[in-house]
């Protein structure tokens, strides 16, 4: 992606900041001449920075302004490690409202909507992410927060709510629950905003259908404000990106070395005016490219493709890089089988044993499915692995983010 003449000119104000005060980036870039950055190039050429580093500066390492400028924190989960506290400022809380009102009016989503946020609150940046973009728009929302699927469904139907606010595992427990129980004809959803993490086109369908509603992808991370900083648009080809408030690089994983536009690599985020806890060059781990060209709905904003894995999300079995956007691909041309899997992986007696459960379509033939899902395995990601059709239901839903992969090797 190239980068204009102002996004470079914040960036050098950004690094002359940064490297005149006490703070996290005048350690990082210590010994670095900002006044000779005067090119793209340059600036690619700038140490990254990873969630390491932001672990490493826990709890407030990362600030870069005084503590009466810092009117919230946020964090990420913490189920990996220590967790990351990223603070923010007035003016960065009015931006990233800013991006998520943009990315509702990207999805059509007016003042008259009623919009449903199911995503939790507290440390999390989901559910007042969601909210805070809403009330900007103007729209009435309806701050559920995740959990007790009776009042969801109750509040859905009474409230009349039009907009859904989920994470795609949520999305697809509430729309079982709405066929279950036969009330679809008293839900007045006609749009689904769902974030926090990838999914495939299968469970896609199936939820858009089961619901009746479009489906919009939205993108975010803790560390970079959190969702709202780019979404899918009518069209769905991609997600549209705040270039305004943001700089993206695709870099190759292994390299580090920017890809050209259209290749995939590791998506890579510097903000601009970020202010409590600015980032330059952050990794982020998510596997996308840049989509050449314009999109048919007009938009200036450039896009990215929906978040194709995480390179963290690989694992690797007898040689064979596999992720997970690989099996939901997979998964998508197999008539009886449904968008919900599990792959695990274990070791016994010295050997890696690949076992995939998957959810059977209501009257699948389950030998042949087994069969079929083996052959395909085999043939197109190239390792074979056991095969255990389920019902429907009974592999397990999410409020939050759905684990698929399970690694039980070490």
């Amino acid at each position: 992606m190239k980068m204009t003449e102002t996004q470079f000119n914040l960036i050098k104000a950004q690094l002359k900041k940064l490297t005149s005060q006490p703070c996290f980036y005048q350690r990082k870039l210590e010994g670095i001449n900002i006044d000779q950055i005067q090119s793209q190039e340059d600036f690619e050429a700038l140490p990254f920075t990873w969630k390491g580093d932001l672990r490493e500066a826990y709890p407030l390492g990362l600030q870069a302004v005084p503590d009466e400028e810092i009117v919230r924190i946020h964090s990420s989960s913490g189920t990996t490690g220590t967790p990351v506290i990223i603070p923010y400022t007035r003016q960065d809380v009015e931006d990233w409202a800013e991006m998520f009102k943009r990315c509702y009016e990207t999805a059509g989503i007016t003042n008259l909507d009623r919009i449903q946020i199911t995503p939790g609150y507290g440390l999390w940046t989901a559910g007042i992410g969601f909210q805070n973009g809403a009330e900007r728009l103007g729209a009435m929302v309806i701050p559920m927060g995740p959990g007790n699927t009776d009042k969801q469904l109750r509040m859905m139907m009474d409230m009349k709510s039009t907009v859904l606010c989920a994470t795609s595992s949520y999305a697809l427990l509430l729309a079982e629950e709405i066929a279950k129980r036969g009330i679809g004809n008293r839900i007045h959803l006609r749009k689904g905003v769902i974030g926090s993490e990838r999914w495939g086109e299968k469970m896609r369908n199936r939820i858009a259908n089961e619901l009746g509603v479009q489906l919009y992808d939205i993108y975010g991370l803790t560390e970079v404000y959190g969702p709202g900083i780019g979404i899918s648009c009518d069209h769905a080809c991609g997600m549209h990106v705040w270039t305004d408030y943001l700089y993206f690089e695709v870099v190759d994983p292994k390299t580090g070395k920017n890809v050209p536009d259209g290749e995939i690599g590791e998506l890579v985020i510097t903000t601009l005016h970020k202010q409590g806890a600015p980032l330059i060059r952050y990794r982020t781990h998510d596997l996308t490219r840049v989509i050449p060209g314009e999109c048919p709905c007009g938009s200036p904003f450039p896009r990215i493709d929906t978040i194709l894995g995480r390179t963290d999300d690989m694992v690797k079995v007898k040689g064979v890089n596999i992720f997970p956007s690989q099996i939901e691909e997979l998964l998508t041309g197999i008539e009886g089988a449904s968008s919900e899997y599990q792959f695990m992986l274990d070791h016994v007696n010295g050997k890696d044993i690949c076992t995939l459960f998957v959810e059977a379509n209501d009257g699948a033939n389950r030998y042949e499915l087994e069969i079929e899902l083996q052959n395909a395995f085999k043939s197109k990601i190239g390792i074979s692995v056991n095969v255990k059709p389920v019902s429907i239901g009974e592999l397990p839903r999410s409020e939050k983010k759905s684990t698929r992969v399970f690694d039980n090797r070490y």
